[in-house]
């Protein structure tokens, strides 16, 4: 039997996985990828990936604006995200962050997004998914100052930033998420930069369809390849991947607290 292992980030509404979604997550779950958290960018979708999560018990969903879609979309307001965030199977609040690489014009109305998205999740307790590029200083400020103001969790989602950054937001208590970025052979530094941070605070993701890792670079990525990046953590932190994989499910169920509850109560096979 494969390792139990979460993919803690992906995309499953996305088209590149049309009509064959049960394929997909039958097989994560041979290769050991027991729980997927699938991610809302855009708020008026949510319907589209909530109905994913209700569709199979393997699957749970947050929900939030992207930073790259803020300035497109309507801004989110946060009685409406603690609404979403009363459905049982709705997991974290966001993705939300900073990108100033693509959207550097629309930084202001960023900040405002993520600031409101935050709030959100300090009302509901669910986690934070923060999405952050060429943002290091801004972000390390606004998630210092925020969280001075008052304690939230949250993990930096396909984490692949500045040690400074990395170690910023672990001295916030948070959680840094390792995708395949983290596998490619060019990434010895941020593999570092991992191995150097507690095990208890790693997460691991694939960000499906994007950035899968080898062998799978440059097509797309789904949750089974999961297993693809832990074999890397693993590796990183000196450890068999049975490990890397009980510790970060473990630290999964700690930070998805909402996540873990309902697997236990429900007893479904992701609990196996």
């Amino acid at each position: 039997m494969p390792p139990i292992l979460v993919d803690s980030h992906c995309h499953l509404d996305f088209p590149d996985f049309e009509g064959e979604l049960p394929d997909v997550v039958a097989r994560a779950k041979a290769a050991g990828v027991a729980r997927m958290v699938t991610i809302c960018t855009r708020l008026r979708q949510e319907p589209q990936v909530r109905a994913i999560a209700e569709a199979h018990d393997e699957v749970f969903f947050a929900a939030g604006t992207h930073p790259m879609s803020v300035d497109k979309e309507p801004m989110a307001t946060v009685e409406q995200l603690c609404e979403i965030a009363a459905h049982p199977k709705m997991v974290g609040i966001g993705e939300t962050g900073l990108d100033y690489h693509y959207t550097a014009e629309s930084m202001a109305v960023q900040q405002e997004s993520l600031r409101l998205h935050i709030e959100a999740a300090r009302r509901t307790g669910l986690p934070l998914i923060i999405h952050s590029r060429d943002a290091d200083d801004d972000m390390a400020r606004i998630l210092a100052e925020e969280h001075a103001a008052g304690a939230y969790s949250c993990v930096m989602h396909c984490f692949s930033s500045s040690e400074a950054l990395g170690r910023a937001a672990l001295d916030l208590g948070f959680y840094l998420s390792m995708s395949g970025i983290a596998a490619f052979p060019k990434s010895t530094a941020l593999r570092e930069i991992f191995a150097a941070a507690p095990l208890d605070r790693i997460l691991v993701e694939t960000d499906s369809p994007y950035l899968a890792p080898p062998p799978h670079r440059g097509k797309r990525n789904e949750p089974a390849y999961t297993a693809l990046t832990a074999v890397k953590g693993a590796e990183a932190f000196g450890i068999s991947v049975d490990e890397f994989a009980a510790a970060t499910t473990a630290n999964f169920d700690r930070l998805f607290a909402k996540a873990a509850a309902w697997t236990a109560a429900h007893g479904s096979e992701a609990a196996e």
